[in-house]
């Protein structure tokens, strides 16, 4: 090669044909394959058919979209040695995985860029995808940069399939002419996949898990995800920004509605960041030449450090199944089409330590048949993929939980309540058996029930932002706390009488609630899961009628807000929803708020004294008293 020949000119002494440029691999080498749909697939079909020709190869690659499966290059070596490397931190379960467990190498995606280039894993051969040169001699890895670029850039020989087809992608993406070995013109449609079948469970999820998500966040949504979940997760957000894995088509729909501007990213504002494109001819058209996207190497993107530089980085990644305790298995579900979640960890830590960061583990509560909890109580014969230590939201269609900070205890209670209602009451006999539970706890008909999640409710008071929602069976700490942060005043008119101390069987049976002979309302302030209870409002149906008394009790600091009001419309909205005909309680005659918060009802209040007080009485059925 001249020193200083013209890259034209180099490119056109380069061009060859797949099978003239395959005759360079040599035995007992190492050819690294580009990942996912920037698979150069003309120069695998033509390895796979001349693979008879070679012994002792190592192929290395990223798990990924297979048109031409490993194995049946493995059986036109007719028998020759030949191994299957392929970097991914999963749990390979689905069947297409498990048959080739002993080709996986585990590793966190973020590192392997660093393995190639440190030469601790030499590369002799990496075939790559391009698109043909710009007027400069460089070529951009389009669709696939991830771990491509720094195996084409460790390699002692590359061989560049130049497709048209390939979308030219802008940031850390090009490869020169002069760092290509041999260039095989090919042009063939790029892989892609199809839109995943919608299922109800993941839209449940996706409503569940809006409220978490804020406007002006970063965010990371891996593959499994629906786009009609996706969608309601986050389509109502504003200047939401991305810095991901996988691009794909449900961000660029959320791009082309304007809740994806990049603007309040505080790192890389205005860019669209990722290292990979995963979906449809629409999505590569829309990601070419666009100046609003950058694809960077996964030693970047993956990058812990620069994933927590990001405004609030959400994190949403599915998971396969979680043990009681927190520990993660993941792997791609029988849909996602793709299987490598090697990201999955980086971004669990980045985001948790982003400001504002959350990490959000989406998971449907059984198998698609219903017939396998997927919270079940122990990982035993799977492999973890993201440690207890790490995990802090997760979700099902049943509601979400917060395990950060929490003790096996609460960890173990926080499962159980969003498992399937038909797999509770085995996981609490499993975590009693495993010491997860005291034996305090008990197993009481509200396991079985079903979140209301329609009644939760947002609002803000004096710049505080609360949240109006039932109580759940992890609320039993915050309520004792509520109750001993009352003034003693408030203790007297919310039990009769003077107390200072309030029992944990108490606080666990308003949190233990059914949602429909009993209902506890929570108004909580501060962040998920370790918000502070500000007011209580319960009702409780009379077993033999159809009324139900009702109770409240609100901090001094917040009394005169109208929280009592948001309150007392969450029971109502509730109590008529079971069919209950209306509501009681008892108070002294001179507590105007609680006389005046019961008038505050649609319907007609009588009042009567009884040896227990001023009784009021609201039936739902009765027009409001006429103003005088």
């Amino acid at each position: 090669m001249k020193k200083h020949a013209y890259w034209a000119d180099q490119y056109l002494s380069k061009k060859c044909t797949a099978s003239e440029a395959i005759k360079c691999i040599r035995p007992g080498q190492r050819v690294f394959i580009g990942s996912s749909a920037g698979e150069p697939q003309h120069l695998v079909r033509q390895l796979a058919e001349a693979a008879g020709d070679f012994a002792d190869l190592e192929i290395v690659r990223l798990l990924c979209l297979e048109m031409v499966p490993l194995s049946l290059i493995a059986t036109k070596s007719q028998g020759q040695s030949l191994n299957i490397r392929s970097f991914y931190l999963g749990s390979a379960r689905s069947r297409r995985l498990a048959r080739n467990a002993r080709f996986i190498t585990p590793m966190n995606l973020s590192a392997v860029p660093r393995l190639f280039r440190t030469k601790l894993l030499p590369i002799q051969v990496a075939f790559i995808q391009t698109t043909p040169p710009d007027d400069f001699g460089w070529m951009s890895l389009g669709v696939s940069v991830d771990i491509t670029l720094a195996a084409a850039f460790s390699a002692d020989i590359v061989i560049a399939q130049v497709n048209p087809r390939m979308p030219r992608v802008l940031g850390q993406s090009f490869i020169h002419v002069n760092d290509v070995d041999r260039v095989v013109e090919y042009e063939e449609p790029l892989l892609t996949i199809e839109k995943l079948p919608e299922f109800e469970a993941a839209n449940l999820i996706g409503r569940a898990i809006a409220r978490l998500i804020e406007d002006g966040s970063t965010v990371q949504i891996s593959p499994g995800t629906t786009q009609n979940a996706t969608l309601l997760a986050l389509s109502d957000k504003n200047d939401l920004g991305i810095h991901t894995q996988f691009l794909t088509d449900e961000m660029m729909h959320l791009y082309a509605k304007g809740v994806i501007t990049n603007r309040k990213k505080g790192f890389n504002d205005g860019k669209l960041v990722a290292s990979n494109a995963l979906g449809s001819e629409g999505l590569y058209e829309f990601i070419n030449d666009n100046p609003a996207i950058e694809f960077h190497p996964s030693d970047y993107v993956n990058d812990p450090s620069v994933i927590g530089r990001h405004n609030k980085m959400v994190a949403m990644n599915v998971a396969m199944a979680i043990d009681l305790t927190g520990q993660v298995a993941a792997d791609a579900l029988p849909n996602n089409y793709f299987s490598g979640v090697s990201g999955i960890l980086d971004f669990t830590r980045g985001a948790i330590q982003s400001k504002g960061g959350k990490s959000i583990l989406l998971l449907p509560s059984t198998s698609f048949d219903g017939k396998v909890s997927r919270v079940v109580p122990q990982l035993e014969d799977t492999a973890v993929v993201v440690p207890r230590g790490d995990v802090q939201y997760v979700a099902t269609e049943y509601g979400v939980v917060n395990l950060f900070g929490k003790s096996l205890q609460e960890r173990a209670l926080a499962m159980i309540s969003i498992a399937h209602p038909s797999f509770r009451d085995e996981l609490f006999h499993y975590a009693r058996k495993m010491n997860l539970l005291g034996p305090e706890k008990r197993l009481k008909d509200a396991i079985r029930s079903v979140y209301p999640l329609h009644l939760e409710q947002t609002v803000t008071i004096d710049g505080r932002r609360l949240t109006i929602r039932p109580a759940k069976p992890v609320d039993q700490r915050r309520i004792q706390e509520h109750f001993y942060s009352l003034d003693k005043q408030d203790v007297v008119a919310r039990f009769f009488y003077e107390r200072d101390r309030f029992g944990t069987d108490e606080a666990e049976e308003i949190s233990q609630v059914d949602y429909e002979n009993n209902l506890t309302i929570l108004a909580v302030v501060g962040d998920f899961g370790f918000g502070k209870v500000i007011g209580i409002g319960e009702y409780l149906k009379d077993p033999d009628g159809d009324m139900a008394e009702v109770a409240f009790s609100v901090l001094r600091s917040w009394q005169g807000k109208g929280i009592g009001k948001l309150l007392l419309e969450r029971l109502a909205e509730g109590a008529k929803e079971k069919g209950i005909a209306g509501f009681y309680a008892y108070t002294n005659p001179d507590n105007k708020s609680m006389i005046s918060l019961f008038r505050s009802l649609p319907h007609a209040v009588e009042t009567s004294l009884e040896e227990e007080g001023l009784k009021l009485l609201c039936r739902f059925d009765r027009p409001p008293n006429p103003k005088p």
